[in-house]
């Protein structure tokens, strides 16, 4: 029995195969077929395994939150990749970003100069991405503030960093039970307890 066969494909379906080199970020709008929220680490496809509720509602949490206390100069948006080299374009899983980078519908990446915030929800299949290779990532790109969301017995833990420009690296700024409050890059306070409510 065929790889393919075992994913409900054709016998015929062809995996998509790396050019010398490893893909680019630019080929990620290029290749066909790609399955959602597909990632380019270090010129390889991610493949992400389908996601949990809690992952899915604490993204609608973070989501929500933050756009009603984003200022005017900033906006929010989830899952969306940012080209941060020519190998790399990662997909956090909420994204604040300046809100003039915004060039229109067809828009598929943003860069990371852009990018104030970025939001990662660990799951069982991205542990390692989203704790060790994902914030080296973010912090040799610039991004000023990076935070990590850890679940504790159905209740979000939010862990807060925030980018040394001297280290190009982050330094812990706080972990955050029941209530995210922080005063960088904006003033956000954020009731992590209201994760199941649907208001």
């Amino acid at each position: 029995m065929s790889a393919a066969r075992d994913y409900g494909l054709d016998d015929d379906y062809e995996w998509p195969r790396p050019p010398a080199g490893g893909w680019t970020a630019d080929d990620l709008d290029k290749l066909p077929n790609l399955p959602p929220h597909t990632e380019l680490i270090d010129g390889s496809l991610v493949f992400v395994s389908p996601q949990t509720n809690f992952h899915s509602r604490v993204i609608r949490l973070l989501d929500n939150a933050l756009l009603a206390q984003v200022p005017d100069e900033l906006d929010v948006i989830r899952e969306m990749t940012v080209k941060l080299d020519g190998r790399n374009r990662p997909e956090p899983d909420v994204l604040v970003f300046r809100a003039g980078a915004d060039t229109g519908p067809g828009q598929t990446w943003y860069s990371p100069e852009d990018v104030v915030i970025a939001v990662e929800v660990v799951s069982r299949d991205s542990q390692e991405r989203d704790r060790e290779v994902k914030p080296r990532k973010y912090a040799a790109g610039g991004i000023p503030h990076y935070w990590r969301v850890e679940e504790n017995e159905g209740l979000p833990v939010v862990y807060v960093y925030e980018l040394d420009p001297m280290t190009k690296s982050y330094v812990p700024m706080g972990i955050f039970h029941d209530r995210l409050k922080v005063t960088v890059p904006f003033p956000v306070d954020i009731d992590l307890t209201a994760v199941g409510r649907r208001r």
